[in-house]
């Protein structure tokens, strides 16, 4: 299994921005593609966007649309969620896994059993 490590997360007051990062150990991260989660405070873990292992598909939550990027540069075995204009319902634990995959979809995503410690976005005034 490929091992992730998440970062980039912080306080950022309503309207900011912030990019996380998703690092990968695998040095065939190209095949895998990315899922970024999160979990807020009593509530269940929820799937916000997904890259193909090319970066040629994306799927991103309804609640995020027009707001968040996903991307990956596979030279850093790296992907990223670019969040702009915060709001207070985003506040999250923000986690990443990935998935294998022998062709080109995006969606259904499922992702690894095992989970990382993600990174914590606080949005607040």
């Amino acid at each position: 299994q490929v091992h992730l490590v998440e970062s980039g997360g912080g306080v950022v007051q309503p309207g900011g921005s912030l990019r996380l990062s998703c690092a990968a150990s695998e040095r065939t991260f190209n095949s895998y593609a990315v899922g970024w989660f999160r979990q807020a405070p009593g509530k269940e873990r929820e799937l916000v966007a997904v890259i193909t292992p090319n970066g040629g598909g994306t799927y991103l939550a309804g609640s995020v649309t027009g707001r968040f990027t996903i991307s990956r540069d596979n030279a850093k075995n790296t992907a990223y969620l670019q969040m702009n204009n915060l709001k207070t319902e985003d506040t999250a634990v923000y986690y990443c896994n990935a998935e294998a995959r022998d062709r080109d979809y995006v969606l259904p995503f499922y992702g690894m059993d095992s989970w990382g410690k993600g990174t914590l976005v606080t949005v607040s005034s």
